[in-house]
């Protein structure tokens, strides 16, 4: 696999993103893009790369692979796996059950929006 900054140089080429772009998109700064695409940030943090990867459409264990912190070889849990363990988590804190009546299956989209909002409400992260 390519390194992380051309990984990362080109999924923003392939959506004819501008540096600035894909900066104001991701709140990133133009300048730390740069650096991290020209390979002289060896290790941005998750935050960052999740950030990169909302902005260009991927999801964000494929850049966490990139730059080395997930492994390769072991699978793990699946994004929609990941989501779902987060959700159970939520609905099962006793201060945020009152008024939850869900009677029917959710998407993964809908439950991924309910834990990135108790990930707010709380400071917890509960996803990669």
């Amino acid at each position: 696999m390519e390194d992380l900054g051309t990984y990362l140089r080109n999924l923003r080429l392939e959506r004819n993103m501008t540096l600035r772009e894909a900066a104001a998109q991701s709140g990133v700064s133009p300048a730390y893009v740069v650096q991290i695409e020209q390979g002289k940030r060896k290790s941005p943090g998750g935050a960052i790369l999740k950030k990169l990867a909302a902005t260009y459409g991927v999801p964000s264990r494929a850049v966490l692979r990139a730059a080395g912190y997930l492994d390769e070889s072991s699978p793990g849990l699946t994004e929609d796996e990941e989501v779902d363990m987060a959700f159970k988590y939520v609905m099962s804190d006793r201060r945020y059950q009152l008024g939850t009546r869900l009677k029917e299956d959710l998407t993964t989209e809908v439950k991924r929006f309910i834990v990135e909002m108790y990930e707010k409400a709380t400071g917890k992260k509960l996803l990669p």
